[in-house]
């Protein structure tokens, strides 16, 4: 009897911490799921626009940081890829300015974007 509560009760230890170890794991990749290059370029562009210099690297580096935190890079990707599409002419482009979807693409980006520069500048 004692051997069969032993296995139930390994059993119900190793379900509980599962969940917790997933659920680490999930959050160290979500937080590192930005390439390097993406995280380079928004430094590079922040420093462009804030000032080239060591104070202005460190924000800038600490503003991708917190976006990384806020947003999943799949949700970044695609508010970049609509904001790009914005700056091109033609009609073709149109619905990349007033689609309801992809205003909701981008304000979740410039919420990122606000909570970050709170936090970092």
């Amino acid at each position: 009897m004692s051997r069969v509560t032993f296995s139930w009760c390994a059993t119900l230890s190793v379900l509980v911490c599962l969940p917790a170890v997933n659920f680490a794991q999930s959050a160290a990749q979500r937080l590192n799921d930005y390439p390097t290059a993406a995280r380079a370029d928004y430094v590079f562009a922040c420093m462009a626009a804030n000032g080239q210099n060591r104070l202005m690297l460190a924000k800038c580096a600490c503003s991708i940081d917190e976006i990384a935190s806020i947003l999943p890079f799949e949700k970044y990707e695609h508010a970049e890829t609509v904001l790009s599409m914005r700056r091109v002419g033609g009609e073709r482009m149109a619905m990349f300015k007033s689609a309801v979807v992809a205003e909701h693409i981008v304000a979740d980006l410039r919420r990122a974007q606000a909570e970050a520069e709170l936090i970092c500048f």
